[in-house]
């Protein structure tokens, strides 16, 4: 086994052969795409360098990952840990899942992976996730997992044609148990 597993998923390093599915999948789904990033989404030919996942070097700030399933072995998604802070101890959560990967349980998982990488591996303080105020399978995720909602960003997000308000939400370490919160 490497990586960091989970109760539903792993998350592993990149591959290679992960590239193009993900381009394919999560990059050229335009919607899912503004939603979960900050920058404007632009086209991009296939293995272009100006891919987000491309295999690269680790970086001190940033920890990416490619999500598979534990059963089967499935390429799910992607997930980081980025905005690293060695200083102030903290970071911040990202993660987007394949079409038919979405509604079953991973992202919930994915966040409490992350979560153990940050506060146990990484010994972090804090963890935040900011997410549009729409996307309720981030904002459950991250509550199930232990965050706060801690603030509103009005109409702080540009998707789509219209401004979208942003959820702050975050989790510091004497919070966080690794425990599974039982469904519901």
């Amino acid at each position: 086994m490497t990586g960091l597993e989970g109760e539903l998923v792993r998350l592993r390093a990149r591959l290679p052969a992960d590239t193009p599915v993900l381009d394919a999948e999560l990059h050229d789904e335009v919607p899912i795409f503004v939603m979960s990033n900050a920058q404007p989404w632009r086209p991009y030919s296939p293995g272009a360098a100006a891919s987000s996942y491309t295999v690269a070097e680790p970086k001190p700030r940033s920890a990416r990952f490619t999500v598979v399933t534990l059963a089967g072995d499935e390429l799910a998604g992607e997930a980081s840990l980025w905005g690293i802070d060695s200083l102030r101890r903290s970071g911040h959560i990202g993660l987007a899942l394949r079409a038919p990967y979405r509604g079953r349980g991973l992202g919930i998982d994915v966040v409490r992976v992350l979560c153990h990488y940050g506060f146990t591996v990484l010994g972090m303080h804090r963890i935040q996730i900011e997410t549009l105020a729409t996307n309720d399978a981030m904002l459950r995720a991250a509550q199930r997992a232990g965050f706060r909602r801690e603030a509103v960003h009005r109409e702080s997000g540009w998707v789509l044609g219209e401004f979208a308000d942003e959820v702050i939400l975050g989790l510091l370490d004497r919070e966080w148990t690794g425990e599974r919160e039982p469904d519901g």
